[in-house]
């Protein structure tokens, strides 16, 4: 505790910047992801729910809590194009929180790198005014410059990972919507 103590007292208002806005991105990615994977996986458990009906021939529509249903209640007919259109309204949907995840995992690191530079241009700044200048003297101030990256890097991890996670989930739930469009077509045509 008392080396990030010292570490934060010797730091500048840029580095404390830097690490603010990390931090701030940090919250963000656990946020969304937590938000995102909790809405993910109801929906994904009503819509597996609904294509089971369909799959057993308990039904020959989608449940009335399956994103289709909504769609297809509006529209009033039956067809491929307007299952195709509910499908990837329900998709866009589901991938809300994808972008601001990307941004993140993609900035965050160049954010640290940023904060880093700074870090070692104060601490050679502190150097020069110095008469000698030791391994003892310039290791500490390049690793405490060093702080930045390793929290940009770290929140890069997390959201990357995160969505990955999410876009995996999402692809399972459009996997989901299209084979009980598939189906309710295949009923309706067995019909008419």
């Amino acid at each position: 505790m008392n080396t990030l103590s010292l570490y934060l007292s010797h730091t500048s208002a840029i580095t404390w910047m830097v690490l603010i806005v990390l931090s701030i991105y940090f919250i963000m990615v656990f946020a969304i992801f937590l938000y995102r994977d909790h809405l993910l996986g109801k929906r994904l458990q009503s819509e597996e729910f609904s294509l089971q009906k369909l799959y057993k021939g308990r039904d020959q529509k989608v449940s009335s809590d399956s994103l289709l249903f909504a769609h297809l209640e509006k529209v009033g007919m039956l067809n491929s194009d307007v299952l195709k259109a509910a499908c990837n309204d329900a998709v866009r949907g589901a991938t809300k929180g994808l972008t601001p995840l990307s941004i993140i995992a993609s900035t965050s690191p160049f954010i640290g790198l940023f904060g880093t530079v700074v870090g070692i241009l104060e601490a050679f700044g502190r150097l020069g005014i110095q008469k000698s200048a030791s391994l003892s003297i310039v290791a500490p101030a390049i690793s405490e410059a060093l702080v930045a990256t390793a929290a940009g890097i770290l929140v890069a991890v997390f959201a990357y990972v995160f969505h990955l996670m999410l876009k995996r989930k999402a692809y399972e739930l459009q996997s989901i919507l299209e084979s009980q469009a598939d189906i309710i077509l295949a009923y309706w045509h067995k019909e008419h």
